[in-house]
């Protein structure tokens, strides 16, 4: 008998919200929506317009369960949210609570890197393999350990940030306080910010990146430094490798450490183009001990992957119950 069960899917990011409905044993979204949150926003507007959304896509049905992704730590019972490093009014909020309150039904959660590992290992690019190790890259860097089948979270539900392993000891400061994390030198945010630093301390380079912004710096992006570089601006291109450089330590590292069968790279810089996707492979490669043959593929679902995991946490819900 077919398991038609409803399933909402949540995901909170950095810089929009995402909510879905999708059948228990289907792999097709019968509504989504996305909401763009405004640069000056927090935690209370985010849960806010979240319900809000949420609500409309169900239209009065009642989903069988919840499944959650956070842009943000996530505590092992995977019931709390930790903190975010990017938006405030996130401290120790007790989301799956307040969900279940609000909407009625059974809720679950994980930071959005593992699930998007999640999401990978059992929609998408993790087909086939045993152990996965996923890394987004967007607002910031994260990432998410599955071993057949099971997120490994960690004594302290904190494992896989490899955002925060440190790529150069006197770089840039991090969200975290400390400096020259992987994210600080790799996310979107980090990508803009040297770009914008070059531009303003070489005014005679950068031409198509600033043409890309009418002239005005302020309103560089990690996406428009890379459609820059991918049109030939040089400088685009120095900063794109550089990121792509920092984030193969971070992924070099990593395969060192547990030698995953596979490594899937999902989020908004995943998408910078092919020189990008060199550049973090060889970096990556260098960083790793020859013997380990790990593949690095991008994302099938790119930045829906945490929202695919996000039904397969539900999923999951519901057959413990």
């Amino acid at each position: 008998m077919k398991d038609n069960k409803l399933i909402l899917a949540l995901d909170y990011g950095g810089t929009k919200l995402t909510a879905a409905t999708v059948r228990a044993d289907e792999h097709r979204w019968l509504a989504l929506e996305r909401s763009v949150s405004p640069v000056s926003h927090d935690g209370e507007y985010e849960r806010a317009t979240m319900l809000t959304l949420a609500r409309r896509l169900l239209a009065g049905a009642q989903p069988a369960a919840i499944g959650v992704s956070f842009g943000g730590p996530v505590d092992c019972s995977g019931r709390l949210v930790l903190l975010s490093y990017h938006i405030p009014c996130w401290e120790n909020i007790a989301l799956c609570d307040q969900l279940e309150a609000a909407l009625g039904a059974p809720a679950t959660m994980a930071n959005d890197a593992n699930a998007g590992a999640l999401g990978e290992y059992v929609f998408g690019a993790g087909g086939g393999c045993t152990s996965l190790f996923y890394v987004t890259v967007s607002t910031g860097v994260g990432g998410g350990w599955v071993f057949d089948g099971e997120i490994f979270t960690g004594a302290d539900g904190l494992a896989g940030e490899i955002g925060h392993v440190t790529a150069d000891p006197r770089g840039p400061l991090c969200a975290c306080g400390r400096r020259g994390c992987v994210e600080a030198m790799a996310c979107g945010p980090a990508i803009a910010g040297a770009a914008q630093r070059r531009l303003y301390a070489e005014p005679d380079v950068g031409a198509e990146l600033r043409k890309l912004t009418n002239g005005d710096i302020n309103c560089v992006t990690g996406e428009l430094v890379a459609r820059a570089a991918q049109a030939g601006d040089v400088l685009a291109a120095e900063v794109l490798t550089a990121a792509a450089h920092a984030l193969g330590f971070g992924i070099g590292t990593a395969i060192s450490l547990v030698n995953p069968e596979r490594v899937v790279v999902g989020g908004g810089v995943s998408k910078a183009g092919a020189a990008y996707w060199t550049a973090l492979r060889s970096a990556a490669r260098a960083h790793t001990p020859p013997q380990l043959r790990v593949e690095i593929v991008p994302a099938a679902f790119g930045d829906d992957a945490p929202l695919w995991g996000a039904v397969a946490l539900a999923r999951n819900l519901l057959t413990k119950n």
